[in-house]
């Protein structure tokens, strides 16, 4: 009897990607093989992406190719796309199930139902009734050298560009013990660094009794033999004084932080419907870098959003500079339908919007060049991630990305390297030293498993 096999497709964030390794654990307890998605395959799966337009129109061309090459597959849709949008995507012949941003675990009972019924499936439900969190354990990556631990689901926030809480639904935090569960079964597995991710990563514990971020990152502290701990993204309004200190007492938390700006104008953020003012985005970034000096600072802009004058742009412009960000993702304001700000009349012209993201893309390649520049001859920690040309490539605790000479078998271990050549967006380096895998894991692994 032939082997049945799936292949997935993802679009989107790390949660996507997350989710995509938690249906493949499902599909691979059912006896399935999972192939490449170019390859012919039983069952096809698309995580869909929704954040903007460009989201939805890439989704549905996987689509489309999907069905195309492979007709008589099972052709499976998920995601935040199918999610906002499950007529449009039923209405694209040859799509056989379609499932949201909840009951992922169904998706295998609903394969095995069209097998016998052959009719469309749409098991999209109302994300806005979900009031809990959807266990999706996952015990390791196809990607073997990062793992990511989702910690939450939804958004409270609605900010008037973002279609992601409609997507999503409100805030669930994930139980604080099968965080820290599945944290040392991803250690147990080898994982040197953990990424604490989510839709609104930050929020953690805001629907919790008694129990908050800083909560759960005092307890993952004590994972034993997890060496790295960073946070996916935090807002602003959510780096309070106690998770500061945290921070600050924590051998395992990284030297950087992703914070998303958005902008550097109050009056634009209030637009935005954003929950905090410059001065206080200010204040928490002078604290992070007094506790932690040479933290990197990363973060998202959107550029062009609706009425932004030259002025406000300059506000953002002059506000980056100033406190050195180490690197931006600089994104176009791009209208989404369905949101506030896709109603507002003063749209600015996308001539304009392209001229100031390139302006905001040379400062962000200026500062990181500079902020690289800091670390000439530092021995730096690095876990190589992939092999590219004969070189291992890997990432700093403060996100440099390093590229040494080195064996394969480094992949995922822990690494010291000087860095020898800093520069963005890769700075070369030379090993120094390999960090001997600690005994105590197998040991402690072996006591919980027998």
């Amino acid at each position: 009897m032939s082997e049945k096999t799936i292949a997935f497709h993802t679009l989107g964030c790390k949660v996507n990607h997350y989710e995509t390794e938690a249906m493949w654990q499902l599909f691979k307890g059912e006896g399935y093989d999972r192939v490449d998605f170019t390859q012919n395959a039983d069952v096809f799966v698309i995580n869909t992406c929704t954040v903007t337009n460009t989201g939805d129109k890439k989704s549905r061309q996987v689509i489309r190719r999907a069905i195309r090459n492979n007709p008589d597959a099972v052709v499976c849709v998920t995601g935040c796309y199918a999610q906002t949008a499950p007529k449009d995507i039923l209405n694209i012949p040859g799509v056989d199930i379609i499932i949201g941003t909840e009951d992922r675990d169904k998706l295998i009972d609903y394969v095995n139902q069209y097998h016998e019924e052959r009719q469309p499936i749409n098991g999209v439900k109302n994300i806005m009734k979900k009031r809990t969190y959807e266990e999706m354990d996952v015990p390791y990556f196809t990607d073997r050298t990062r793992a990511t631990l989702k910690i939450q689901e939804g958004c409270n926030n609605f900010c008037t560009f973002c279609i992601i809480p409609w997507a999503r639904g409100l805030m669930r935090s994930r139980d604080p013990e099968k965080v820290v569960e599945q944290a040392q079964q991803l250690v147990d597995q080898g994982y040197k660094e953990i990424v604490l991710t989510g839709i609104h990563t930050g929020g953690y514990g805001e629907d919790l009794k008694d129990y908050n971020l800083a909560q759960l990152l005092r307890d993952l502290e004590e994972v034993d033999g997890l060496n790295r701990l960073r946070i996916s993204s935090i807002e602003a309004s959510q780096l309070t004084d106690e998770v500061i200190d945290v921070i600050n007492d924590s051998n395992k938390i990284v030297r950087h932080l992703h914070i998303p700006i958005q902008s550097g104008s109050d009056t634009v953020l209030k637009r935005m419907r954003r929950k905090y003012t410059m001065e206080f985005f200010e204040s928490r970034i002078i604290k992070l870098k007094e506790i932690m000096p040479n933290v990197a600072i990363t973060s998202d802009v959107i550029v062009g959003f609706p009425g932004e004058t030259e002025e406000e742009f300059m506000e953002t412009y002059d506000f980056i500079r100033k406190h050195h960000f180490s690197e931006l993702h600089v994104f176009p304001y791009s209208i989404r339908t369905g949101t506030p700000a896709a109603r507002m009349t003063d749209q600015v012209e996308e001539g304009t919007k392209n001229e100031r993201v390139h302006r905001l893309i040379e400062l962000s390649n200026e500062l990181a060049t500079s902020y690289a520049e800091q670390f000439k001859d530092d021995v730096l920690e690095i876990i190589p991630e992939e092999e590219k040309d004969g070189k291992l490539i890997g990432h700093s605790d403060n996100y440099l990305k390093v590229e040494v000479e080195g064996d394969p078998s480094l992949t995922g271990e822990l690494v010291k390297v000087k860095i020898t050549e800093p520069g963005y967006p890769v700075s070369k380096g030379e090993v120094v030293k390999v960090l001997e895998k600690p005994m105590v894991k197998a040991y402690a692994y072996l006591e919980r498993t027998i």
